[in-house]
C-alpha cells in the first residue's frame, strides 16, 4: 500500500489528532505560562518608565493590536508552510519581543517598551491559532471537544503565570537584572520550551496531513471538510467578535467599578476583592471549556452559542441591576467568563465546519484579527461610558451585541452538507 494511503487512512489520522491535541495542549500550558508572567508586569512598567499612570494601559493595548497586526500573516505562513512552523514563528517573534522589554526597562525608553509589546502579541496570535490547529484533523463528533481541550490548557498558564512574578524577581536581582523584570527569565525559558515542543513533536503537521486527506477524500465523504458555507462562516466570525467585546468591554472597566464600590476599604481589601473577582472570572473563560466542547459535538455549535448568549445576557443583567453588591458584580463577571467560552469554542469550531479546507485557514486568521480589534475597541469605549452613564449603564448597552449575536443565529445554520 503507497505511503501516501497509510497516511490518510482513517486509523492513523485519529492517531496523529490525539498526539496533536496533547502536543497543542502542553504548548498552550507553556505560552500561558509565559504571557501570563508577560502581562502582569506590563501595566507596572509601563507606569513607571512613562512616568503617568494614564499610560499604564498601553502595554495591554500594544499586545492586543499586535494580536490583530500577526493574525492574518501566521495564518498565511500556516496555510503554505503548515501550523508547526506558524506556532514556531508566532513564538520565536514574541521571544524577541520579550527581550526588547527587557533592554527597554534597562534604558528607561517607554517607546521601545510599546514596541515591545507590540511585537509580543506575535506570541498571542499563536496561542490563538493552537485552537483552530486542534480542529485541523478532527471530525465532526469529535471536533468541538478536541479544540476546547487546547482552550482548556490556557488555565493552567493563565493561574501559574502571574504567581510567578515575585520568585521571578527574586531570580532577577541576583542574575543582576533591571528592576521589574526577573519574571521575564521564566518567560523566556517558557517560550524556548514552547518553540521545543512545536519544532520536535508537531510531526506530521496537521493542516499539512489535512491538506492530503481532503485530497484524497472520495467526493462527498467528508472525512474532516465539508463543502463551504460562507453565510455559517461568516455569522461565526461575528458570534467569535461580538463575544469577546461584550466580555472585554465589561471586565476592562470592572476593576475600576470595583475601587469605587468599595471606597473606604483598605487597599489590600480592595485589591483582594479585584484579583478574587478577576480570577473567578478567568476560571469561568477557561476552566470549563471542554463541556461547552462536548455540548457542542451534542446538541450542535449554534445550540451552543445561543447557550453562551445566554449566560452573557445573565452577566450583564446580573452586573446591572447588581452593581452596588461586589458578589452580585463577582456572580456577573464568572458568568460573563462562562458566556465567552460558550460562544469562542462553538463559534471557532462552527467556522472550522463551514469552511472548506482551502478556505480554512484565511477565515481562521481573519476572525482571530476581528476578535482582536472589536476587543480592543470594546475596551477603549468601555472607558467613556463607564465615565457618562456608569457601571450599570455600560453592561445595558453591551447587550446589544448580545442581542445581535442571537438573531443572527439562524444564519449559523446554513452549513452545506449538514447530515
Amino acid at each position: 500500500m503507497p505511503d501516501t494511503v497509510l497516511a490518510t487512512a482513517p486509523e492513523e489520522v485519529a492517531r496523529v489528532q490525539r498526539r496533536t491535541v496533547w502536543v497543542l495542549s502542553l504548548g498552550q500550558v507553556l505560552g500561558g505560562l509565559a504571557f501570563g508572567a508577560t502581562l502582569s508586569l506590563g501595566a507596572v512598567l509601563a507606569a513607571e518608565l512613562s512616568g503617568d499612570e494614564a499610560f499604564s494601559g498601553l502595554a495591554a493595548a500594544a499586545v492586543t493590536l499586535g494580536t490583530a497586526a500577526t493574525a492574518v500573516p501566521l495564518a498565511m505562513v500556516a496555510r503554505r508552510r503548515g501550523r508547526r512552523l506558524s506556532l514556531t514563528l508566532g513564538m520565536a517573534v514574541a521571544l524577541v519581543g520579550v527581550v526588547l522589554v527587557v533592554a527597554a526597562v534597562a534604558l528607561g525608553a517607554f517607546l521601545l517598551l510599546l514596541a515591545a509589546f507590540l511585537i509580543i502579541g506575535a506570541g498571542q496570535a499563536a496561542n490563538l491559532q493552537s485552537r483552530f490547529a486542534a480542529a485541523d484533523l478532527a471530525t465532526d463528533a469529535s471536533r468541538g471537544r478536541d479544540l476546547s481541550i487546547v482552550v482548556w490548557a490556557t488555565t493552567i498558564g493563565a493561574v501559574l503565570g502571574p504567581n510567578l512574578t515575585g520568585p521571578g524577581e527574586v531570580v532577577g536581582r541576583a542574575v543582576g537584572m533591571p528592576p521589574l523584570t526577573g519574571p521575564y527569565l521564566f518567560t523566556i525559558v517558557a517560550q524556548l520550551l514552547a518553540i521545543g515542543v512545536y519544532l520536535a513533536a508537531m510531526r506530521p503537521d496537521p493542516l499539512l496531513l489535512a491538506q492530503r486527506v481532503v485530497a484524497a477524500a472520495a467526493p462527498g465523504s467528508r472525512p474532516i471538510a465539508r463543502a463551504d458555507s460562507p453565510v455559517a462562516a461568516r455569522y461565526a466570525i461575528f458570534a467569535v467578535a461580538a463575544a469577546h467585546g461584550t466580555m472585554v468591554s465589561v471586565m476592562a472597566m470592572t476593576p475600576v467599578h470595583l475601587v469605587h464600590l468599595t471606597h473606604g476599604a483598605s487597599e489590600a481589601a480592595t485589591l483582594s476583592v479585584i484579583g478574587l473577582t478577576i480570577s473567578l472570572h478567568i476560571a469561568g473563560m477557561y476552566a470549563l471549556s471542554p463541556v461547552f466542547g462536548i455540548l457542542s459535538d451534542r446538541i450542535g455549535r449554534v445550540p451552543t452559542i445561543l447557550v453562551g448568549q445566554a449566560l452573557l445576557a445573565a452577566a450583564l443583567l446580573t452586573a446591572s441591576f447588581g452593581q452596588q453588591s461586589t458578589l452580585a458584580v463577582t456572580i456577573a463577571l464568572i458568568l460573563l467568563g462562562l458566556g465567552w467560552s460558550a460562544s469562542t469554542v462553538a463559534g471557532s469550531t462552527l467556522l472550522t465546519e463551514a469552511s472548506s479546507e482551502e478556505r480554512r485557514t484565511r477565515r481562521q486568521g481573519f476572525s482571530d484579527f476581528t476578535m482582536s480589534i472589536v476587543g480592543a475597541a470594546g475596551a477603549i469605549a468601555a472607558g467613556g461610558l463607564l465615565g457618562w452613564i456608569g457601571y450599570g449603564g455600560l453592561a445595558l448597552v453591551v447587550m446589544v451585541l448580545v442581542a445581535a449575536a442571537t438573531l443572527l443565529a439562524p444564519l449559523g445554520l446554513r452549513l452545506a452538507g449538514k447530515p
